[in-house]
Formats: C-alpha cells, sequence, structure tokens
C-alpha cells in the first residue's frame, strides 16, 4: 500500500519526536500521576511504610489549617506581579540599547547570559552560601545598617525593598534581554525607514512599530519570568515542600501542596496569556 507525501512527513515527524514521548511519559507524566495519588493518601508507618487512603484533607489541611502555605503563596505572588512587569521594561530597554550598532555590543550579550549560566540551583546556593553575589557583597559593606543609620525607619525600609528588587531584577533579566534583543533583531528595518519618510520620531516608532511587533516575543519572555521566579532556588515556599517531604517525612501532605502550587501557577500563566492575546500583533494578519 503506497503512503502519500503527507501521511509520510506526519509519520516521519512522530518518528522524530518518539523518544521524546517516551522520555516524557517514562520520566514526567508517569512520576506525575504517581504524586498526585500521593496527594489523596497519607503515609502510615506501622509494619512497614504503607499509603492510607485519606481523600481532600490534605488539601483542606493547605488552606485551612496551615499557618504557613497560604501567606507564603501570597507573598510570592505579590512580588511576582510586581518583578515582572519591571523585568520585562528593563529587558526592553537593555535589549534596545545593545541592539544599536555599538563597538564591542557582544561583550555585553554575554555579560548579560552569564547569571544564566551559573544559576542553576546547586551552583547558586553554593555561591551564597560562600558570600558571593552582589547582595553578599553589600551585607559585608553593611549597607542595610548605612541607611538605617542616616534614614529614619519609614523612609529606609522602602529603600532597603528597593534595593533588593533592584538585585533581583538585574540578577533575572539576562533571558529575558536576549529574548528581547532576538525580537528586536527581526523587526524589518524597511517599517522604521517607512515611518521616517512618513514624519514620524524615535518615540513614537516604538509605540506605533516597535512594541506591536515585540508583543509575541514579549509573552515568550513573560512566560519564562514567571516561571523562573516561581521555580527560583530560594523560593521559601518550595523550600517548605521539601522540608515537609524529607524532614517531616510527610509525602502525601507534600505532593498535595506541590500540586496546589503548580495549579494556581497554571492559572497564572492561562491569565498573562489571555492578556497578551488581547494586545497581540501579528504582522500577517494586518
Amino acid at each position: 500500500m503506497r503512503i502519500s507525501l503527507s501521511k509520510k512527513k506526519t509519520l516521519e515527524g512522530y518518528l522524530f519526536i518518539l523518544p521524546w514521548i517516551i522520555g516524557f511519559v517514562i520520566f514526567l507524566a508517569f512520576p506525575l500521576g504517581q504524586s498526585l495519588l500521593i496527594s489523596f493518601k497519607e503515609l502510615k508507618v506501622l509494619f512497614g511504610f504503607k499509603f492510607e487512603f485519606i481523600g481532600m484533607r490534605n488539601y483542606f489541611e493547605a488552606f485551612l489549617i496551615d499557618v504557613n502555605f497560604v501567606p507564603a503563596f501570597i507573598v510570592i505572588v505579590r512580588d511576582v506581579l510586581i518583578n515582572i512587569p519591571l523585568i520585562l521594561i528593563f529587558s526592553i530597554g537593555m535589549a534596545y540599547l545593545v541592539n544599536q550598532k555599538l563597538y564591542g555590543r557582544g561583550v555585553f550579550k554575554i555579560i548579560f547570559f552569564v547569571p544564566v549560566v551559573i544559576v542553576s540551583g546547586p551552583v547558586i546556593q553554593r555561591l551564597f552560601l560562600q558570600g558571593v553575589g552582589v547582595a553578599s557583597i553589600f551585607q559585608r559593606l553593611d549597607i542595610g545598617g548605612f541607611i538605617y543609620t542616616y534614614f529614619d525607619p519609614i523612609i529606609a525600609d522602602p529603600l532597603i525593598e528597593i534595593l533588593n528588587r533592584i538585585i533581583f531584577i538585574l540578577w533575572r533579566s539576562g533571558v529575558p534581554i536576549l529574548i528581547c534583543l532576538a525580537g528586536f533583531q527581526a523587526i524589518s528595518p524597511a517599517l522604521y525607514e517607512a515611518a521616517k519618510c512618513d514624519g514620524a520620531d524615535e518615540w513614537l516608532m516604538f509605540w506605533k512599530i516597535t512594541l506591536p511587533m515585540l508583543m509575541p516575543i514579549l509573552e515568550i519572555a513573560a512566560i519564562y519570568s514567571i516561571i523562573d521566579s516561581f521555580t527560583d532556588v530560594f523560593n521559601p515556599l518550595l523550600n517548605y515542600i521539601k522540608h515537609t517531604v524529607f524532614k517531616n517525612f510527610r509525602y502525601g501532605y507534600g505532593a498535595a501542596m506541590g500540586w496546589t502550587y503548580f495549579v494556581l501557577i497554571f492559572g497564572i500563566i492561562l491569565i498573562t496569556l489571555a492578556v497578551f492575546k488581547k494586545y497581540m500583533f501579528y504582522a500577517e494578519e494586518r
């Protein structure tokens, strides 16, 4: 039996991604399914390890009994809602500057990407424990003590908060800057030349050409930044979940908190996608 060209290409595509599908099922889908089942159970240590089905009790405990889970999640969501717009604005500005015809701009790309190389969990934790990093340098210089010495606490507290947030934004903007830079380089120079012929200035071209054309790229940068923030190695809620599982050996409750955390993050990502869809611009549609 002869196979049409389209079906042959489809079959080749499935064969090409078959190793990924097998790996996804074995190493991701199956463990996720197991953790979902464990979230409805509780570990009993009698004559060995045995899981007892307790229904939704673990989820009720996370929202109604545990005094740590909900407050920690609210703080994390608040920080994400503040940090993500600031990261995107900073990334757009830095990508715009790097995209200019500057001597040695490749060096700036490397500088922005260096934190991404060393930002993996165990590495960054070890570095901070050894006192490496901007925050550790500020701590050694006692910047906080200096601020509280010369400023009233009403002013000092916001200054410390702003300083910490600036450090976080600088540290987390490496990949978004590169993503935005790729978006800038994908915009056709002919659009700017036509706008200049019509008398448009730089400011008008940014709002009418650059920003609309960057929307698909900004959507990717925003989703990356959200996931990166929620899975940060210093995330107190993730550390609390790990402590619950590996220190207190409450596997069922830890799995319930993990799935609740995952669903809430997924909901925030869907809201973000809906917001970007409202302002999305595709050149081929207009």
